[in-house]
């Protein structure tokens, strides 16, 4: 294979991914390999969310371990049978799976398609372009709830979609890259506190808690480092209010992106989300310094492209250092 783990070869790849997933993005006409990861869940779930509640945390677990090993094993099998018929059909497939792994442009495109209707005073449109990336209910939120859930989309996807997968694929490659990707899906689709998946899910949540622990608090950090050259940041006090705004979040990594960027844009984030009918209340990330609007979407985008730019470069002074021995 041609990808090295922490070093500049890496780096070089980590790179080419990137301008890859900024130029094409996820083609609708290439089969997505989250899409399969999906089904692949998505049927074991069915078969095997059953019995007790030990029963369903054990076989929950066993799910876990075998989509994660599999995407890893599957992934690393791809690459090593493509590099054997030819070194560049290795390198395009590699270049190719770890491209797929981020949504740099696929994330600011939907907060744009949720951006414009508000822009232009169209708030149906812009609730209904809101109900394809979030889980809860759209149908009646105002503008600034509109605007809210479309920040707190792009700063938690900041580290799922953009840093995360980064960090990992630098440390253990395209494989474990695409591993992470499983991970982050299997805790979407069954790492939930409910009835159905408290038990089964509960490997899933960990292990992405896990995963996330690291990215989610040094994107944070990186997005203030970022901010320090963008124009109307509110970054005097994001670092002490991030600090201690992150832990109220019901999630142990997700606030940490969310509080930094609610203090940067000078909002509020958090408070009463509807899912299915059911309210569910969340801890205040941020101080209302300003009222919510749709033009707070598109400075959080801003910050978004200033944070993973900075995370790259810290990435790249390590692998320039280990690399570099």
């Amino acid at each position: 294979m041609n990808f090295e783990p922490l070093s500049l070869w890496g780096m070089s790849l980590l790179l080419a991914a990137i301008v890859l997933d900024l130029m094409v993005g996820d083609p609708r006409w290439i089969p997505h390999p989250v899409v399969g990861m999906g089904r692949l869940i998505a049927t074991l779930e069915r078969t095997w969310n059953r019995g007790t509640s030990r029963a369903r945390r054990w076989k929950g677990g066993l799910l876990t371990g075998v989509v994660v090993l599999g995407v890893y094993g599957i992934v690393w099998a791809v690459i090593a049978g493509a590099s054997r018929l030819h070194p560049w059909l290795g390198l395009a497939v590699e270049l190719w799976l770890l491209a797929s792994a981020l949504a740099i442009k696929g994330l600011r495109d939907a907060a744009v398609t949720v951006a414009g209707p508000l822009v232009h005073g169209d708030l149906m449109a812009a609730r209904q372009a809101l109900s394809m990336i979030v889980g809860r209910d759209t149908q009646e939120l105002s503008e600034a709830e509109v605007t809210r859930g479309a920040v707190e989309t792009v700063a938690e996807n900041t580290v799922d979609g953009i840093t995360a997968p980064l960090f990992w694929a630098l440390l253990g490659g395209v494989p474990l890259a695409l591993a992470y990707k499983a991970v982050n899906t299997l805790d979407s689709m069954v790492g939930y506190r409910n009835a159905r998946y408290a038990d089964f899910g509960y490997t899933s949540a960990k292990l992405d808690d896990l995963a996330n622990w690291l990215p989610s608090r040094l994107t944070a950090l990186c997005l203030w480092v970022a901010a320090l050259a963008i124009p109307g940041s509110r970054r005097w006090g994001a670092l002490a209010g991030t600090w201690r705004d992150a832990p109220r979040h019901p999630s142990p990594n997700a606030g940490w992106p969310e509080a930094m960027m609610a203090w940067l844009l000078g909002v509020q984030l958090g408070g009463t989300n509807t899912y299915a009918g059911q309210p569910s209340h969340r801890a205040r990330l941020g101080e209302p310094l300003e009222p919510l609007n749709g033009g707070h979407i598109a400075r959080a985008v801003r910050h978004m492209h200033g944070g993973w730019i900075v995370f790259v470069m810290l990435l790249g002074i390590v692998a320039l250092v280990v690399g570099g021995r």
